[in-house]
C-alpha cells in the first residue's frame, strides 16, 4: 500500500474517533441529561480535565486534518509533507495518551455522587474495585444511574483513545517510510 493512501485511511479513521471523544466528554458534563449538576459543580473531577474534548478531540482532529491533506497529494506527495505528518501524528499520540490517562483515572476513582446527604466519590481509595462489585453501586442516590453512565462514557473514551494511539503511531511509521523512500510512482499501461 502506498504511504499516501495509508495516510488517507488513517485520517478518515481518526475523524469519527475524535468526534466520539468530544461528544463523550460533553455528555459527561450532564449526568442524567440534566444541567443542574454542572451548574452546582457536582461533576466528577476527571470530566473537568476534558481529556476527551482537548486530548482525544482537538489534539487528534488537527493532526487528522493534516494527515488527510498529506495523503491527498497522490501517494505521499513530498518528503517534507510526510516528515511533518510524523510530527502531527506525535501530537495526536500525546493528545490520545492524555485522554487515555484521564479515562483510566475516571474509571479508577468512580463518579461524584450523592451518598445520603453528602456529595463525594465513594469508590475512590477503596480496596476492592467498584467495577466488578455491583452491590456498591446503590450507594450513589443521585444522579440516577450515575455509575452506569460514568462507566459507559469513560470506557468509551478509553477505547477510542486507545485506537487513536494505535492509528497515530502507525502514521508515524508510515510518515517515516514516506519521508525516507519518497513518493511512489504510479505505473501506467506499457
Amino acid at each position: 500500500m502506498c504511504t499516501g493512501r495509508c495516510s488517507r485511511f488513517i485520517a478518515v479513521a481518526l475523524y469519527p474517533l475524535a468526534l466520539i471523544s468530544i461528544i463523550c466528554n460533553i455528555v459527561l458534563f450532564f449526568p442524567g441529561g440534566e444541567t443542574k449538576y454542572a451548574k452546582d459543580g457536582h461533576i466528577t473531577e476527571e470530566v473537568k480535565y476534558m481529556g476527551g474534548l482537548v486530548g482525544g478531540g482537538v489534539m487528534v482532529l488537527l493532526p487528522a486534518l493534516y494527515i488527510h491533506m498529506t495523503g491527498k497529494q497522490a501517494c505521499c506527495g513530498n518528503r517534507c509533507g510526510m516528515l511533518l505528518s510524523i510530527l502531527f501524528a506525535a501530537v495526536g499520540v500525546a493528545g490520545a495518551l492524555y485522554s487515555f490517562a484521564v479515562a483510566i483515572l475516571g474509571l479508577q476513582n468512580g463518579p461524584l455522587c450523592r451518598v445520603l446527604l453528602i456529595w463525594s466519590t465513594p469508590f475512590k481509595d477503596r480496596d476492592s474495585s467498584y467495577l466488578s462489585d455491583k452491590t456498591w453501586w446503590g450507594t450513589c442516590t443521585e444522579p440516577k444511574d450515575i455509575v452506569q453512565f460514568h462507566i459507559g462514557l469513560f470506557s468509551t473514551l478509553l477505547a477510542t483513545s486507545g485506537l487513536q494511539i494505535i492509528l497515530c503511531a502507525i502514521q508515524m511509521i508510515n510518515g517515516l517510510f514516506g519521508c525516507l523512500c519518497g513518493s511512489c510512482i504510479e505505473k501506467g499501461p506499457l
